[in-house]
């Protein structure tokens, strides 16, 4: 709790961790801590968190531990106490996360840590600003490789068992402490970087022995993009890169995209993907290294005070992804990745009762549980869209200043947002404190709106309250661009008389966080000529504005099917292809009539088949999963089946579809064929996927019985909820608030997240839906844990939404 942390924030100084685990007993492992610290008030007392520990003792003697606290009582001026323990192994992705590999039977042992996790881990103060140094030693079985968060110092062997020492880490706050230790493969190498003693820093990433083929297969591109994130980022930051070393590791079970540990990012191992990625999931993984190597700085050096400032790390390190993805790894279209499926999902966001401000108040963020829910995507793509559009009004060179002085005046320290306002506000003379009030401070997006006078010039308002600085665009009518203009809009409407007698396309470089409205006749000229549009990114951003206008209800989903039948079949950017793609099927699913799904998603479908036979390398990965996964032709997909040259993960949407429509005779034949854990994922859902009640029953057990891991609920709940399966599973619609709720109540933060993910989105007649809302709004007039609370109110906005 706050008040708690702000308590024991004051009192303590100087701390230091020394740490010996024990990963070598398949049942529990070993921890034995020694931590020291200054207290600024001798005789006061504090605790130290341990959630779950057994056999505890405190120096020696047994510790009066309960409820997770090991109390430290009648403090001196300097402490230090040592602590053992044996600590339980976890399946949810929350602690030690054991993963045994289906492919060959090896066995993985992660620390996924964050937020209020370490603590299930090893003994420590565990709050973003008491930050300590960590010295870690881990004993582990002699095949594996074993990395943490300081550089390896040193291995010694052993009778079956090698003990590995890690050199003291800098200073970083308790929730990005991690190791991982396994079988691991490894792809190694120096970087150049002349202030590291030799001049150079030892990298490496690493991976599953079975993903062995993978991690060669893409070692030369994930180097390269780790590289040269490193050497722009090392160019552009003032302070030097802090830490020894930087490993990155592909890991099982971890509930998160990726996690930026010091010297140690870890991301969930399906980004390392047996078949061909699609495109967005390439930009994805780019964006992604980008973004965790930013929080090396970004987050991990300086840190937010408390976790009402979360926005600090992930919105600066969600911006700088896309954009040094783009400027600096090649990935030149990534903000056409980010206007495509980033930013409408802080669009979506920003429309539902948690919405909430970028930067939230703190005396709101009253628990950890709190601040989880609020990793969200106002935090991430709102966050990230604003800051965009902040450093796009002050100018680039300003908002580097600025963001430099931060991260050099506050190293290896916390800080919060008005040290960061105070360091944007020297390196400017404009007003980022009334910048920071009207974005930071508030909910909501603004609607940027063109309407024409009476001699037709067009005319720019602004319905909302935030002053945005961006492109306006017109077109000739055959959407051909004719000229550009850079816009500062506030209150005051603009005119844009040079623009008489134009098409008029606002925020054509998507430089800011607001919907569109084009009058009449442009919109007309957009709708019969948006695949004329040269700029992907200008196309993407309109997509979104049609997907907009189907979600708010202005045009009908029929329409957005028929543009998308007029103009995706002749669109030839990846990113925009299968952008549009998924958000076509989300749009279908919940706001289609029930009866009109199927013709709707067919269509869907033939334009993905379109796309595959048309022959285009870079669309073919997207376009394939998605005719799988949505074609109605059994005969086909059985056809696909059998090639075995075909891609493993168009293999999969196609087992999925055939047992979704009945044939479920391919499911044991692929999962034997693949025995990796993203296969073991895939057959599960594509099990739970078979069209009979007895299938729905036993699925339903397997996923209400609390044996399966974060990871594997998740496969079988995307397949329950088959999109033609409305009337099959209406008996479980009731059946996942009541079990669900029982669920999350015996779980953790990790499980209630997944349970909320599993939200039957389903093509439901209106009775049915609100026979849903009203068994979600009845259960959370009850005791909804925090996290699980959160997503069922998301829900019942989406399912309102759609009434």
């Amino acid at each position: 709790m706050l008040p708690e942390a702000r308590e024991r924030a004051a009192l303590l100084t100087d701390v230091h961790t020394e740490l010996r685990l024990d990963l070598t007993s398949t049942e529990d492992f070993g921890v034995e801590a020694t931590i020291s610290f200054g207290c600024t008030e001798p005789g006061a007392s504090t605790f130290l968190e341990l959630n779950g520990g057994t056999d505890v003792t405190l120096d020696g003697r047994p510790a009066a531990y309960a409820d997770g606290r090991i109390p430290l009582t009648d403090l001196a001026a300097a402490n230090t106490v040592r602590v053992t323990a044996r600590m339980p192994y976890v399946t949810d992705g929350d602690g030690m996360t054991v993963t045994v590999d289906p492919a060959d039977g090896e066995r993985y042992v992660c620390a996924h840590t964050s937020m209020d996790i370490t603590q299930k881990v090893i003994p420590c103060f565990d709050q973003p600003d008491i930050k300590t140094t960590f010295a870690v030693t881990v004993v582990a079985p002699s095949h594996w490789t074993v990395l943490a968060n300081g550089p390896l110092e040193e291995r010694a062997s052993g009778e079956g068992a090698d003990t590995w020492r890690f050199g003291t880490t800098p200073r970083f706050s308790s929730y990005l402490f991690t190791l991982v230790g396994g079988p691991w493969v490894s792809v190694t190498w120096d970087e150049p970087y002349a202030p590291a003693p030799g001049g150079t820093l030892p990298f490496g990433w690493h991976a599953r022995a079975s993903q062995e083929r993978e991690l060669r297969r893409d070692a030369e591109e994930l180097r390269r993009i780790t590289s040269a994130c490193f050497q722009h980022y090392t160019t552009v930051f003032e302070p030097e890169y802090p830490y020894a070393d930087y490993q990155q590791v592909f890991a099982p079970g971890l509930n998160w995209g990726a996690m930026e540990f010091p010297g140690c990012v870890v991301y969930r191992d399906q980004a390392l993907t047996r078949g061909a990625p699609t495109e967005l999931e390439r930009q994805w993984l780019a964006s992604t290294i980008a973004h965790e190597m930013a929080h090396m700085w970004f987050g991990d050096l300086v840190t937010m005070r408390w976790w009402e400032d979360s926005w600090l790390n992930e919105s600066f390190a969600d911006f700088m992804g896309y954009d040094v993805a783009g400027t600096a790894a090649g990935y030149s279209d990534a903000w056409t990745s980010a206007a495509i499926s980033r930013k409408p999902a802080g669009y979506r966001a920003d429309r539902r009762r948690s919405s909430h401000p970028i930067a939230e108040d703190t005396e709101k963020i009253v628990d950890v549980d709190t601040a989880f829910a609020n990793f969200d995507m106002i935090t991430y793509a709102k966050g990230n869209a604003t800051l965009a559009q902040l450093g796009h009004w002050l100018g680039d060179e300003d908002f580097l200043a600025g963001v430099n002085t931060h991260l050099t005046t506050h190293a290896f320290g916390n800080a919060d947002l008005a040290a960061f306002l105070d360091s944007l506000d020297s390196a400017t003379d404009k007003d980022v404190r009334a910048w920071a009030a009207a974005w930071l401070r508030t909910t909501g997006f603004d609607t940027l709106r063109v309407t024409r006078d009476d001699s037709g010039v067009p005319v720019l308002t602004r319905e909302g309250s935030r002053p945005h600085r961006l492109t306006v665009s017109a077109y000739d009518d055959d959407m051909r661009l004719v000229s550009s203009r850079d816009v500062h809009l506030g209150e005051e409407p603009v005119r844009l008389e040079e623009f008489a007698g134009r098409v008029v396309v606002p925020n054509s470089g998507d430089e800011t966080f607001a919907v569109v409205r084009p009058d009449e006749r442009s919109w007309a000229a957009v709708t019969a000529g948006l695949s004329s549009v040269e700029s992907q990114l200008t196309r993407a951003m309109l997509w979104w504005t049609a997907v907009d206008l189907c979600e708010s209800q202005a045009i009908g989903v029929g329409e957005l099917v028929d543009l998308a039948d007029r103009h995706l079949r002749p669109e030839t950017h990846p990113l925009v292809f299968e952008g549009v793609v998924r958000a076509l099927q989300t749009v279908v699913r919940r706001y289609a009539a029930p009866g009109e799904v199927a013709a709707h998603l067919a269509v869907v479908s033939d334009i993905a088949r379109g796309a595959v036979e048309g022959g285009d390398p870079a669309l073919a990965p997207g376009a394939a999963r998605t005719l799988a996964r949505l074609s109605a032709d059994r005969t086909f997909l059985v056809e696909w089946l059998g090639r075995d040259d075909f891609d493993q993960n168009v293999r999969w949407a196609a087992v999925h579809r055939l047992a979704e429509l009945g044939d479920a005779s391919h499911v044991d034949a692929e999962a034997e064929r693949d025995r990796s854990v993203a296969g073991h994922h895939a057959a599960l859902t594509a099990r739970a996927a078979i069209p009979t009640p007895e299938a729905k029953e036993a699925a339903w057990a397997q996923l209400m019985g609390g044996e399966l891991g974060s990871h594997e609920f998740h496969a079988v709940g995307a397949g329950f909820w088959g999109w033609e399966q409305a009337d099959l599973v209406r008996p479980w619609l009731q059946r996942y608030v009541t079990d669900g709720l029982a669920l999350a109540q015996r779980s953790g933060q990790a499980m209630g997240d997944v349970i909320g993910d599993a939200f039957p989105v389903l093509p439901l007649d209106p009775d049915v839906r609100r026979g849903l809302r009203d068994a979600v709004a009845s259960a959370l007039e009850g005791d909804v844990p925090t996290v699980l609370a959160r997503s069922w109110n998301d829900s019942l906005d989406d399912l309102d939404r759609t009434l």
